[in-house]
């Protein structure tokens, strides 16, 4: 009964906080099962495009590591941020926050190589946290019972806490690029600024902007025709977000 019940559960999570979640547990259960071996996943270009193991695009983003505290820590983070993100902003767009992934996997993995980074997980995890983070700039969040502050600082907090535990920041930084905004446009405040491509827009367009590509066009939605219908977009109101440690 309490299998049952934790798989209701999670049939109510979104598809794609639900799929992305499972296949990062799976792959890991995987790992420590020694079914699978690390060697099998990271990203190499040369074995991607020499060798054809195009799966190693996607399977450096499903790797957090053995089991451990950052597994948990990284887990715990892609799933709350995600499913909120899914569940809010990208409520019945699911097209558009899966053009959000490969926007930002496309693009990490391009940063990734100028890198020599090798698995990528982390780096997707900062940004999901990050874009929620701007979309959400009226929301205080309670980080570990330790400090309060409003949602934009979230992504800088995190990269404080992967210093004190010796890790390195890179990978997070590499997040913030799929995720930063375009300069503020004429009248708007930066909160209400297009985040390329999924941020916060100054307009709500419609169906017309439902599909993540034609959002890029933003700059000659005031040519569209006039039954579009062009909506100023409200930031959220206060909340109170805790994170449990």
């Amino acid at each position: 009964m309490a299998w049952q019940g934790l798989a209701a559960e999670f049939l109510q999570v979104p598809a794609v906080t639900r799929a992305y979640t499972a296949a990062c547990v799976l792959t890991t259960a995987a790992v420590q099962l020694e079914l699978l071996s690390p060697f099998q996943l990271y990203f190499n270009p040369h074995l991607v495009f020499r060798k054809f193991q195009v799966w190693r695009l996607v399977t450096n983003f499903l790797f957090f590591g053995p089991l451990g505290f950052s597994f948990f820590f990284n887990i715990l983070f892609v799933f709350r941020y995600c499913r909120m993100l899914e569940e809010g902003s990208f409520r019945g767009r699911t097209a558009d926050f899966v053009f959000m992934f490969l926007f930002g996997g496309v693009l990490m993995t391009l940063l990734g190589f100028l890198g020599s980074l090798f698995f990528l997980g982390q780096a997707l995890m900062a940004m999901l946290v990050y874009v929620w983070s701007r979309r959400s700039p009226r929301v205080r969040v309670n980080f570990f019972g330790l400090f309060t502050f409003q949602a934009p600082f979230l992504p800088w907090a995190l990269m404080g806490f992967s210093l004190l535990l010796g890790n390195s920041i890179l990978v997070d930084l590499l997040g913030e690029p799929p995720g930063t905004s375009s300069p503020p446009q004429a009248g708007h405040s930066p909160q209400d600024t297009l985040l390329m491509p999924w941020g916060p827009s100054p307009i709500r367009a419609g169906a017309l902007c439902t599909s993540g590509p034609l959002i890029w066009l933003h700059p000659h939605l005031p040519a569209l025709p006039a039954a579009v219908l062009l909506q100023p977009l409200k930031p959220p109101g206060p909340h109170n977000l805790h994170l449990q440690g």
